[in-house]
């Protein structure tokens, strides 16, 4: 039965209501009571539906030959089962998503390793008050003037400052 396959892929509900932000709580809760309900139902029933007992309807209906017409109808009647079409393209699209994160986490941890050292930089260095001039410029290089290039005050272009 299709129904039994499709209620074999357990959901994890409390993954997903730890990523369910707190205005959509009460959509999360009305979705989880909808789909408890509609399990609760298809464990209810049987695996295969209960046999058709022909001979009753044989003896029960008038017509001649009607009931042997419906049994043969019957036995040849296929439903349909739906079409997985988008299972392949989610799984693809899953795929995609964890290299972009895997990347994003490979330059976090570049980022992470540069700041670290730049920390260390600030935790190591001379207190502000007992700087000079020169420690200032060797620890943040981008505060040194250029008094050759631009030989008066600021020193900088005015476009910089």
């Amino acid at each position: 039965m299709a129904g039994r396959r499709a209620a074999l892929k357990a959901i994890d509900w409390v993954a997903f209501a730890e990523r369910v932000p707190p205005n959509q709580r009460t959509m999360f809760n009305n979705l989880k009571t909808r789909s408890d309900a509609i399990s609760a139902k298809l464990t209810s029933l049987p695996e295969k539906p209960a046999a058709i007992d022909w001979s009753y309807y044989r003896s029960a209906v008038v017509k001649a030959g009607m009931v042997d017409e419906f049994e043969k109808k019957f036995s040849t009647l296929k439903v349909p089962e739906p079409v997985d079409t988008q299972t392949a393209l989610i799984n693809s699209q899953e795929a995609e998503a964890s290299t972009t994160a895997a990347a994003y986490m490979e330059a976090s941890k570049a980022r992470i390793t540069q700041y670290e050292k730049e920390l260390d930089k600030f935790k190591n260095m001379i207190p502000f008050d007992q700087m000079t001039i020169e420690d200032l410029n060797e620890t943040f290089p981008e505060t040194k003037l250029d008094k050759v290039k631009h030989p008066y005050w600021p020193h900088k272009p005015i476009g910089e400052l």
